[in-house]
């Protein structure tokens, strides 16, 4: 009888300490990680400018026929006072990306397309950079003063390049980037989607990226504006060949060389990309989740545990609290997931989903979880990362960091 006592007593001893220690973990979050949680870091202040410069637009496109009308042209409609030419490179498309593109144009008229193909890509070249590297060649022969790097499923609003190339030139800025607000149509992008950029905020806070003295370094591929001589500078694309996670990796590089870089939330840039099915998200983040781990197995423990812990503990403390009578459990257990529900709100608010869905995201990161590892799996078993159709074995050789 007293042995059974006691092993009742360090049993919920354990979970009151395990609840406590995630509690303490996201009051932590709450307030020393950079306000990540909130959604305020939009494009700085801007003004008209005397004279606008020269912009090239680099769209990298490979089987983007599904997406394109409703994507390119926004870019074609782009309101810009100065010269602006857009570059759509066809990567060995199979559904006739290409003549769709010059099609869009002929019909909507507006910026100069030129639809280009940069043949099969050299060894070592993983994902849209080899793409992004025949692109940007080319625009650089118009001697543009920024380039604008967007995805094939990303839609502008009219005024979108005025914008950005405003905030970079008033605040000074190498690299403007702009996470576009990703679609959340189904139910399963509802449940993903959102959680997907509050955990990427949270692993590279904004105003961290933003501030005078950097903390943080990152980007957001699909909407990228970048200063042609900060790519010179920084090598851009040649310098961050091999990476799977290229739009950090390009961020990185631009800071590396001394440049600013500024990233936060778009209104108005949309990606229109479909991912209808559990399968689409579940490839979109295990192609690169394992890549952020830079590929260690112990990193991936550390990251498995931590999420464990900071997600998966508060609701389970909560429950095994309430049933084996721990108050401490409970009500650590309970303040814990309460504040990580919290600090959700305002990504759900910026999608505009019912704000109920708050109480999931322990869920939704068991399903991140779950995603990581099999990303490290896919790894062994030589797959290495896929994207568009192409694999490639052997990932970046310089890993991502902040």
């Amino acid at each position: 009888m007293e042995y059974g006592m006691w092993g009742r007593l360090r049993r919920m001893s354990a979970l009151v300490w395990i609840a406590s220690v995630s509690l303490v973990v996201w009051l932590w979050l709450l307030l020393g990680q950079g306000f990540f949680w909130r959604t305020d870091q939009r494009l700085p202040p801007r003004a008209a400018l005397e004279h606008w410069p020269d912009v090239a637009v680099v769209v990298p496109a490979r089987d983007e026929a599904e997406v394109l009308p409703s994507s390119l042209p926004s870019l074609l409609a782009q309101d810009y006072p100065g010269r602006a030419e857009i570059f759509l490179v066809d990567d060995g498309s199979s559904d006739g990306t290409g003549e769709l593109a010059r099609s869009l144009a002929e019909r909507c008229g507006g910026l100069p397309l030129s639809v280009v193909s940069p043949g099969e890509p050299e060894a070592g070249w993983t994902g849209k950079l080899w793409a992004l590297r025949h692109g940007i060649a080319l625009a650089r022969a118009r001697e543009p003063e920024y380039l604008l790097l967007t995805d094939a499923d990303i839609a502008h609003a009219p005024d979108s390049l005025r914008e950005l190339v405003a905030a970079a030139r008033g605040g000074g800025f190498d690299l403007v980037s702009q996470m576009a607000r990703l679609r959340v149509a189904s139910g399963w992008e509802r449940l993903i989607v959102p959680a997907f950029v509050y955990f990427f905020a949270q692993l590279y806070p904004f105003r961290w990226i933003n501030a005078r003295r950097p903390r943080a370094t990152a980007a957001a591929g699909g909407c990228v504006l970048l200063r042609t001589e900060a790519a010179v500078r920084a090598g851009i694309p040649d310098a961050v060949r091999q990476a799977v996670i290229d739009d950090v990796s390009v961020a990185r590089a631009v800071r590396t060389s001394g440049g600013r870089v500024w990233l936060g939330l778009a209104d108005r840039v949309d990606s229109v990309r479909p991912y209808p099915l559990l399968a689409d998200l579940w490839r979109m983040v295990s192609r690169s989740a394992y890549a952020q781990l830079r590929h260690n197995p112990l990193v991936l423990l550390g990251t498995v545990a931590g999420l464990a812990l900071v997600y998966l503990a508060p609701p389970v403390t909560f429950a095994a609290g309430l049933a084996a009578g721990s108050a401490g459990a409970a009500w650590a257990g309970g303040l814990a997931w309460l504040v990580m529900t919290g600090t959700y709100l305002p990504m759900l608010r910026h999608y505009r989903q019912p704000l109920a869905l708050a109480p999931t995201l322990p869920f939704t990161a068991l399903l991140y979880l779950l995603m990581t590892v099999d990303s490290a799996v896919q790894h062994y078993r030589g797959r290495g990362a896929a994207w568009k159709g192409r694999t490639y074995a052997r990932p970046e050789a310089a890993p991502e960091q902040r």
